[in-house]
């Protein structure tokens, strides 16, 4: 895009109008990107959102030549990127990137209302993390801001690269890395590839990584940067350890090094309303990077302690007739293990799973289920339910067993056959909507 269109949008951004791409929900004042994807083309829609109030709408093919109000670029995508970038140039705020494979967005919302409790903080909503989403959120900055905190998502090899490229983070936190996206990477050793861009990135600010001091991956490909370490060992800055977990993770946290203005030898507990001993990393590091900044600790906790988990995300759900755990924004197989070994700690009976599909796996998928039934049959869960035809492919229905290729077949079975008095775990891939079978529970 040429300079003299980045300016002129970059002026618009800065009076306080606000970026879209959906027509759909464009409002009065609002800088329409019409941007382009397998089954949508932005630009069919540019017209309607200068109607609708838009002060001016991107495209990249002619619309309706001699219309002051449209701007065409050589690519809409690119072009958002670029302002983005720019805008990201103007501020001097500490900016944390936070990527993984599992809990990100867990970590990334517990890090914001830690963080919000004392600055004025910026931060990613939802999961708007991959290369629309971060653009989108570097633009909502302000000289108001005093922090941000950009979650990065990725599916394909080099993606964290350029999103660390347009956000250029001091601060850098990777969750974790296992099996996920595995369609897009080709293999574990290009997850970690990408991953770990973000760590590159930091560096070259020369910046500080906060890392799992128990990680020996993290920890190995962080050395170069300031650490500011966290996990259970007491050489870590921050070190915690599970005090109880059922139904909520509750954690007695130290301090060992010094963390912003909080000295050595400083101690505390807090509980959580999350589910599952896996959110231990997920607080521990939202805990170590407010304290860090200088939040104190008794702000830390009670923000923390006040983080309600929403968007179908460690939910405890106690609808009357069951108790519920939904965790179904996301499965892959680091983090379906997990759950399952989490929930069979759960000491009341009967319980029942509700699983569906892990996706994009790619090659490995068959293989990755057959090891989740496996795990199953070692374990002594009353009732089992899947859903999802990769499920299917490998899972025979037998006396505590079902299966079925959509969730809308396992909703109409629990339909017929109610489930009363059950602890419940609902996990799987976004794609699979596992959400459908709630009603039936």
């Amino acid at each position: 895009m040429e300079k003299k269109h980045i300016e002129k949008l970059h002026q618009l951004v800065l009076k306080g109008h606000t970026i879209c791409t959906d027509s759909r929900q464009t409002k009065s004042g609002d800088i329409f990107f019409a941007l382009k994807g397998e089954n949508f083309n932005g630009n069919k829609f540019a017209l309607h959102a200068l109607e609708k109030g838009c002060v001016i709408a991107v495209v990249d093919e002619p619309v309706a030549p001699g219309n002051e109000k449209l701007m065409q670029v050589s690519n809409v995508l690119k072009s958002l990127q670029q302002l983005s970038h720019f805008h990201r140039q103007q501020f001097s705020l500490p900016v944390i990137g936070i990527t993984g494979t599992n809990g990100k967005t867990t970590t990334k919302e517990l890090t914001h209302a830690v963080l919000a409790s004392t600055f004025r903080t910026l931060a990613t909503k939802g999961n708007l993390n991959n290369h629309i989403g971060v653009p989108i959120t570097l633009l909502e900055l302000t000289a108001e801001h005093e922090i941000a905190i950009i979650e990065m998502g990725a599916n394909h090899l080099g993606e964290i690269g350029e999103l660390s490229l347009l956000a250029n983070p001091g601060y850098g936190l990777i969750t974790n890395i296992g099996k996920a996206h595995l369609e897009g990477f080709g293999s574990v050793e290009n997850i970690i590839k990408t991953k770990t861009e973000l760590y590159a990135y930091v560096k070259i600010a020369g910046g500080q990584i906060f890392v799992n001091g128990e990680n020996s991956l993290l920890t190995e490909k962080a050395q170069g940067a300031g650490l500011i370490t966290y996990g259970k060992d007491d050489q870590n800055h921050c070190s915690g350890s599970i005090i109880g977990e059922q139904p909520f993770l509750e954690i007695e946290f130290i301090v060992n090094n010094p963390l912003g203005k909080t000295l050595p030898g400083t101690k505390g507990s807090l509980q959580t309303k999350l589910v599952g001993a896996y959110n231990f990393e997920n607080v521990m590091a939202a805990l170590t990077i407010g304290l860090h900044f200088g939040v104190s600790p008794e702000n830390a906790v009670a923000a923390i302690e006040a983080y309600q988990p929403s968007n179908s995300r460690s939910q405890l759900i106690d609808n009357g007739r069951n108790v519920i755990l939904l965790d179904a924004y996301n499965a892959n197989p680091t983090s379906m293990a997990a759950a399952i070994r989490n929930f069979a700690g759960f000491g009341q009976s009967p319980r029942a799973l509700i699983l569906g599909d892990m996706l994009e796996l790619g090659e490995t998928s068959r293989e990755e289920h057959k090891q989740i039934i496996k795990m199953l049959e070692e374990s002594n869960f009353e009732c089992i339910i899947l859903v999802g035809p990769e499920f299917m492919a490998v899972a025979e229905p037998s006396e505590k067993r079902m299966v079925f290729e959509k969730a809308e077949a396992a909703a109409e079975w629990l339909r017929q056959d109610p489930m009363q008095g059950y602890y419940i775990l609902v996990k799987g891939s976004r794609g699979i909507q596992m959400e459908k079978v709630l009603e039936s529970l």
